[in-house]
């Protein structure tokens, strides 16, 4: 009995078996029980950290400017324009295949800038944007683009411009599209710009210049024929209207302080075109190659006794000595 007792206190301590139930028995559930919650959208947090590294992966956007890239462009190190900090005052950038540089709006110190030869799949840069607050600019490159409007540059301190179309060769058209300006507009308020370069472009008047401090101007290359808009530039020194258009030269008389004129390969057929720089007193250098006035009879005697101030006359010196031999000959 003893025995008994014990192997009932152990069947015991095993458990008794459960009593039978009247429902059926349940299978196993395969995945998740139907009762349990469908999982929600993902977390804000989740979708940002899966964001940026999906950023990351992608690298940087092709043709925009970072912070990277910036870096590697800045040099000579300075004192500020109002001389409180040491900062970079340069940046050089050509041939980045940049189309989107608004991130130069935080490099307020910068005093000259070169971003000549950008293009991002033959698409060049077509505007200038971020530059508003660059009160410190006064060198400015933006050759080899494909700009048809000058903007973005309104009330910023440039003196010097280069809106060049030519390419590296110095040749127009060799594999490397230019700036395609058609007409200048959006300088009206670069108060300080004084050399200012529009060759290789497709300008067939000048225009939007008036009242700018200019001594340098370059228009080469271009598809003028009258020599308009000059009229306001009064401190203008030296302008290149080469490879142009032009059968006049009315527009170049009242500038007291034009030293330079080069019109070669231009339409002037007449002699007495002459006159309208013949009173320009400190007129020097003038270049009319290519030009048809210069097969008239006499042209090269006629010229320099009309201009007795010029001593480069289409790249020859022009020497006193002539001057006094060849200006009685002239008035017989």
């Amino acid at each position: 009995m003893a025995g008994g007792e014990e192997n009932a206190a152990g069947e015991g301590s095993l458990g008794e078996p459960l009593p039978a139930s009247d429902e059926p028995p349940q299978p196993l559930a395969e995945g998740l029980p139907e009762e349990q919650p469908r999982p929600g959208p993902p977390h804000r947090e989740d979708e940002e950290e899966e964001e940026e590294e999906s950023e990351r992966s992608e690298g940087p956007l092709e043709g925009v400017l970072d912070e990277d890239t910036a870096a590697e462009g800045l040099h000579t190190f300075g004192r500020s324009a109002p001389g409180t900090e040491y900062v970079y005052l340069h940046l050089s950038l050509p041939g980045r295949d940049l189309s989107d540089i608004s991130i130069l709006s935080g490099y307020v110190h910068l005093q000259k800038m070169d971003l000549s030869s950008n293009k991002i799949n033959g698409n060049e840069l077509a505007e200038v944007r971020g530059l508003e607050r660059c009160r410190s600019l006064s060198q400015l490159g933006l050759a080899h683009n494909r700009l048809a409007a000058v903007t973005g540059l309104r009330g910023l301190p440039i003196r010097s411009l280069d809106l060049v179309r030519e390419n590296s060769l110095g040749l127009a058209g060799l594999g490397r599209a230019g700036n395609e300006l058609a007409e200048v507009r959006g300088l009206e308020r670069c108060r300080s710009l004084s050399q200012l370069g529009l060759a290789h472009n497709r300008l067939a008047a000048v225009t939007g210049l008036r009242g700018l401090p200019i001594r340098s101007l370059d228009l080469s290359f271009n598809q003028i024929e009258k020599v308009n808009g000059l009229k306001s530039l009064k401190n203008l020194q030296r302008v290149d209207l080469s490879h142009n258009k032009i059968n006049s030269l009315q527009g170049l008389e009242e500038h007291d302080l034009l030293e330079v004129i080069n019109l070669e390969d231009n339409q002037v057929a007449e002699l007495s075109e002459l006159q309208w720089i013949e009173d320009l007193p400190l007129l020097r250098v003038l270049n009319l190659l290519k030009n048809p006035l210069q097969k008239k009879d006499g042209y090269w005697l006629s010229a320099i006794f009309m201009l007795l101030q010029v001593t480069d006359l289409d790249r020859k010196k022009v020497s006193v000595k002539e001057k006094f031999e060849f200006g009685p000959f002239q008035q017989h």
